[in-house]
């Protein structure tokens, strides 16, 4: 059942969406180095064997609970410094040195362990109990190699699907931002975990600048916006030729806030200039992603979502909010799911008050 304010997952501080979510950036943890961490709600701690393996673990020794942070990467492994247990990447207990040689390790001394990808620059973590799908955030990028940058860290006072709905948000791109009101976002469910979110009217002719910037385009005016698990989002935009990407990686934080890394990537180029004109561009695309965000920051640390009275305008957002719904969630803090999975009929009903009259 849906709760008394009508979502499940949007907007709500105490659960989030199953999914992959950032921990800490790569060049955070060194090989032969352990660091702690707290991601929605829960204590963990992050190693990188010698190899360069990195294994994210629950943060207490199934042992007596020391933390396992204060312990010391041997080889590929975390040895907790209480009494010298020792867990590979998977949490799997492979050496107790008061046993005897003989006895079997028990099953329980385990570490709960969680499957890690890295990325764009970053350690991502899985949170749920199923199979996860690989990591990837940007469609026109998936099966290429690509450089990156990382962006500034940043926190908002406001819930990371509030912020997300702001990039398909059509008309604060006018009244924000002063740009030309001339954005239609049509949607496309991937899988039950991405729907990405297209432009498809063409370049405006309003003024001389745009009419000169049409001479690079064939009809529409490229600008989409994948969303995956409801808190990560990726941009495309520009040229048709040279086509700019970021994204906006966002977690749930304490109370509802908005934990969040901006990412610069590009498909990477061969050679010398390759490498430069990369470096160009992803400086680039994080000036124009430091643009929205100053005039959008005023609203987010503000705001007080209350979506009473959709419109017209707002039909992408109520698109994603029904496609968030649906999606599978978790408790805050013991990542268990919760007992309200909503099925299909309910998670389209999962809306704001009118959207039905407005479709």
């Amino acid at each position: 059942m849906l709760d008394s304010q009508g979502t499940r997952a949007f907007n709500k501080a105490d659960r989030f969406v199953e999914g992959w979510y950032w921990v800490l950036p790569s060049r955070a943890v060194r090989p032969g180095k352990v660091k702690r961490a707290t991601l929605l709600g829960r204590d963990l701690v992050v190693f990188r064997g010698k190899s360069g393996a990195v294994g994210v673990l629950d943060a207490y020794c199934p042992h007596m609970g020391a933390h396992l942070a204060e312990g010391s990467v041997q080889g590929e492994e975390l040895q907790c410094f209480f009494h010298a247990w020792r867990f590979n990447c998977e949490g799997q207990c492979t050496s107790i040195p008061v046993n005897d040689p003989e006895q079997a390790i028990p099953a329980t001394a385990a570490a709960r362990g969680w499957p890690t990808e890295e990325r764009y620059g970053m350690i991502w973590v899985w949170t749920g109990q199923e199979a996860a799908r690989p990591a990837r955030f940007i469609p026109e990028l998936d099966d290429v190699e690509t450089d990156h940058s990382l962006g500034s860290a940043f926190e908002k006072n406001c819930h990371p699907s509030v912020m997300m709905i702001n990039a398909i948000d059509e008309h604060h791109f006018s009244t924000v931002h002063h740009l030309p009101n001339v954005l239609y976002m049509q949607d496309e469910v991937v899988n039950d975990n991405v729907i990405t979110f297209s432009n498809t009217n063409p370049v405006p002719t309003s003024n001389a600048i745009f009419r000169f910037a049409k001479r690079f385009y064939k009809d529409r005016l490229t600008y989409s916006m994948c969303y995956s698990y409801g808190t990560v989002g990726s941009v495309t935009l520009g040229p048709d030729f040279l086509h700019f990407y970021l994204i906006f990686a966002n977690r749930l934080g304490a109370d509802g806030s908005t934990q969040g890394r901006t990412l610069a990537v590009t498909r990477r180029r061969k050679g010398v200039l390759g490498w430069l004109l990369n470096r160009v561009l992803l400086f680039a695309s994080k000036l124009v992603g430091a643009y929205f965000a100053r005039g959008d920051t005023r609203v987010f640390q503000t705001i007080k979502f209350d979506f009473k009275t959709p419109v017209k305008a707002d039909r992408a957002i109520i698109r994603f909010i029904q496609h968030m719904e649906a999606q599978k969630t978790l408790h805050w803090g013991t990542w268990a799911a919760t007992d309200d999975e909503a099925t299909d009929d309910e998670a389209t009903d999962a809306q704001t008050p009118n959207v039905r009259a407005i479709r």
